[in-house]
């Protein structure tokens, strides 16, 4: 009998796999980055069709075979369902998963990191203007890299990574955005991924 993983996650993006299965990148918030599949998904009989949708945020039940998790059940939430509605938040959101792939190896429990990403996301969802989405997104991805190791003591970084992910930080960055898209981009450099 194997042993069922109730957990949190958020589907960062999914393939096509055989006829009528997928397989799914998972950024849960017990396991840290999971590879599953869920056979038969792509069927109009799927009860799990509507439910497994990229960028969604789920409640997800998980079984570990021999090399892959499977999906055994998957439920909504109701957050952040409407960031993908509008283009604008949907193209930072698909810029902090595509990171998310890059950077997370594997099954590597990291709950700080997903607080970060599903607060930073949260806000995300609620902004209105090209600045704050700007800002949202240096301070998510400062935070992913900091939570990871990639970004050192530094003066400015200390107070958008140390205190609690919440809507003054955006106002916060404003001061000094370039000064932290430099760091971030010579942590990512650095990273060789």
């Amino acid at each position: 009998m194997h042993h069922i993983h109730h957990t949190e996650g958020i589907i960062l993006g999914s393939v096509n796999q055989g006829e009528a299965g997928k397989y799914f990148h998972i950024f849960t918030r017990d396991l840290g980055m999971v590879y599953a599949t869920a056979q038969g998904v792509r069927k109009i009989s799927s009860k799990l069709r509507f439910v497994l949708q990229d960028f969604a945020y789920l409640k997800i039940d998980l079984v570990q075979g021999k090399n892959i998790f499977r999906v055994t059940s998957a439920s909504k939430t109701n957050i952040l369902e409407k960031i993908t509605k509008t283009p604008e938040t949907f193209e930072v959101f698909a810029n902090v998963a595509r990171l998310l792939k890059r950077l997370l190896a594997g099954v590597e429990p990291n709950e700080a990191l997903f607080n970060d990403v599903l607060n930073g996301l949260s806000i995300l969802e609620k902004s209105k203007t090209k600045e704050d989405l700007l800002n949202i997104e240096a301070i998510i991805v400062l935070r992913i890299l900091n939570n990871l190791g990639y970004i050192g003591e530094h003066e400015i970084s200390d107070n958008l990574t140390k205190s609690p992910f919440e809507e003054n930080l955006v106002f916060e960055i404003s001061k000094d955005r370039s000064k932290v898209l430099t760091q971030i981009n010579k942590a990512l450099k650095e990273t060789h991924l």
